[in-house]
C-alpha cells in the first residue's frame, strides 16, 4: 500500500501541475482571438468572464483539458466502434499497421543483433550504419516509402507498417546485442569448460542472459512502431487512423479533435507499453526470476 501511494502521488503532483500550465497557456493562446471577437462585438466582459469565454471558444488556437476531456469521452465512449468520428475506430486502424510493423521491426532487429554478436565483420560494417540510419527524420522518409510502394501496386497497411518497422528495429537490435554479449566472460569460460558448442552456448547462456534486454527494448520499440503508424498516416491521404483525424483536424481548424486524437494515441501507446512489460514479466518468472 505504501509503495502504490508513493508512486501514485509524485504522478498526481506531476498532473496537476501539467493540467494547471495547460490552462494558463489556453487562456494566453486563445486570449488574442478572443479580444477581437469582444471587440467586434462591442463587449466589455470581466475578467472572469473574459477567462471564461477564452476556455470555451469552439476553434481554438490551444483547447482547454476540459474540452478535450469532453471530446475524448464522447468520441470514445458515446459513438458506435464503426463510426468514423469514433476514436476507438480510428484508434484500431492505426494499432492493426502498429502492430504489424513492431513484428517486423522486432525480428529484424533481432536478427540483425544476432549476426553482429556472432560474426565480427557485421559489428564493424553493419552498426554504424544502422545507427546513421536513425538520424534520418522519419517525416523525410515517410512520403518516400508511401510513394515508392504505391508506384508498385502496394497500399494500404504494408507501407505504413514499413514505417514502423524503420522505428522500431533499431531499439531492439541495440537491446539485443547488449543482452546477447551481458554474460561474464567467466560464465562463457564454464560453458567452454563443458565442451558446449555455439548454438549449445547461445540458447543456454546468451538468449536467457538477453531476456531483460528485449523486453525493455521492446517497450521503447512498441512506442516508437505507433509514432510510425501515425506518422505513415499522413502522406496517404488516409481517411482513417489516429494520423488521418490529425490531418483532417488541421484541414478544418478543428483544434479539439487533434488534442482528443492525441490523447487517443497516448492511451493506445501507455497500454501497449503495459503489456509488453506485462509479458516480460511473465517470461522472466516462467524462467524463474523473482518477483520485483
Amino acid at each position: 500500500m505504501d509503495r502504490a501511494r508513493d508512486s501514485i502521488l509524485p504522478v498526481s503532483a506531476i498532473l496537476a501541475g501539467v493540467v494547471a500550465v495547460w490552462y494558463v497557456g489556453a487562456v494566453l493562446f486563445n486570449a488574442p482571438f478572443q479580444r477581437d471577437l469582444d471587440r467586434r462585438a462591442g463587449e466589455s466582459p470581466g475578467i472572469a468572464e473574459f477567462v471564461g469565454r477564452t476556455l470555451s471558444q469552439p476553434k481554438p488556437t490551444l483547447p482547454a483539458p476540459h474540452q478535450v476531456a469532453s471530446n475524448f469521452f464522447e468520441n470514445t465512449f458515446l459513438r458506435p466502434v464503426t463510426s468514423n468520428r469514433s476514436l476507438v475506430y480510428h484508434s484500431w486502424v492505426t494499432l492493426a499497421s502498429t502492430l504489424l510493423g513492431f513484428a517486423f521491426g522486432t525480428a529484424l532487429g533481432v536478427a540483425i543483433a544476432v549476426g553482429i554478436v556472432h560474426l565480427t565483420t557485421l559489428d564493424r560494417s553493419l552498426m554504424p550504419w544502422i545507427i546513421a540510419s536513425q538520424t534520418i527524420p522519419i517525416l523525410a522518409i515517410a512520403p518516400m516509402v508511401i510513394v515508392v510502394f504505391a508506384s508498385i501496386g502496394i497500399t494500404g497497411i504494408i507501407p505504413k507498417a514499413l514505417i514502423s518497422t524503420y522505428l522500431s528495429f533499431f531499439p531492439v537490435a541495440v537491446g539485443m546485442v547488449k543482452g546477447l554479449r551481458s554474460p561474464e566472460l567467466t560464465h562463457l569460460d564454464l560453458m567452454h569448460t563443458y565442451n558446449a558448442s555455439r548454438p549449445q552456448t547461445f540458447w543456454k547462456l546468451r538468449v536467457p542472459a538477453s531476456v531483460p534486454f528485449l523486453f525493455a527494448s521492446m517497450k521503447v520499440a512498441i512506442a516508437a512502431s505507433l509514432v510510425g503508424a501515425i506518422v505513415g498516416e499522413l502522406p496517404t491521404g488516409a481517411v482513417a487512423g489516429i494520423g488521418a483525424k490529425l490531418l483532417s483536424g488541421s484541414y478544418y481548424s478543428q483544434t479539439i479533435d487533434m488534442w482528443a486524437a492525441l490523447v487517443a494515441g497516448s492511451v493506445v501507446a501507455a497500454l501497449l507499453v503495459t503489456l509488453v512489460g506485462a509479458a516480460g514479466r511473465l517470461v522472466e518468472r516462467s524462467m524463474g526470476a523473482r518477483p520485483a
